[in-house]
């Protein structure tokens, strides 16, 4: 196992962008919604909307693009956009199976930190066949704040009775590397193209980077 391992007990990932290749569902997702109501996209916008919670995400678009939904009718139709994506179409990173497997064969606890919600999350598990790897998954929607804070990392550590120095955590965005780093974890930074434009500092802040999960089992 990886040197940066000694002393780890327990590998945890966040799900899109680090082990499913789902970012572009979401852009798409946000394009269409707005593109649907006339409204012109903004070129930040997912910069804007990285590490919020899916409600959190909801209230800035109901806030700065003045719609008269509700905030549990835009989640309710973002998730019905993004749904048949995470059935049909959402695959795993490469080597992520194989990783997780390898890391479960060497006793690893494996946990899941995501901002992503129960029925996406899980639909993408299934579909990927990957969810018995799982020690304890835990969402945004559990604790106070997003993954600007640790407050996620934290609460994973304590569903899989560990440390948090005991922990690695795997993360494809700059600010979820940083909480992790602020909760004691060691850290892995996974590249994804949907956040290329962070890549230098995510290899800067992490303990590790790799490309593909490849890296890790060589």
């Amino acid at each position: 196992m990886c040197k940066i391992f000694q002393g780890i007990k327990g590998a945890i990932f966040d799900l899109d962008g680090t082990l499913v290749d789902s970012m572009g569902v979401w852009e798409s997702v946000d394009v269409k919604f707005l593109l649907k109501r006339g409204i012109e996209v903004p070129a930040n916008i997912m910069e804007v909307l990285r590490g919020l919670t899916f409600e959190d995400c909801a209230r800035y678009f109901k806030k700065q693009f003045g719609l008269s939904e509700t905030i549990y009718e835009i989640m309710d139709e973002w998730n019905q956009m993004a749904l048949y994506e995470y059935q049909h179409n959402v695959g795993l990173k490469s080597g992520a199976k194989e990783y997780l497997a390898y890391l479960k064969e060497k006793g690893m606890k494996i946990g899941l930190a995501t901002t992503n919600i129960p029925d996406l999350l899980y639909t993408s598990l299934e579909k990927n066949n990957i969810l018995d790897y799982f020690d304890a998954i835990t969402t945004v929607g559990e604790v106070e704040r997003n993954k600007n804070f640790p407050d996620v990392f934290l609460l994973a550590a304590r569903k899989l009775e560990l440390k948090p120095s005991q922990c690695m955590v795997f993360e494809d965005i700059l600010p979820a590397i940083h909480s992790a780093n602020k909760a004691g974890m060691k850290t892995v930074g996974v590249y994804d193209l949907y956040s290329e434009y962070q890549v230098e500092e995510i290899k800067k802040h992490a303990d590790y980077f790799i490309y593909d999960y490849n890296f890790l089992m060589e």
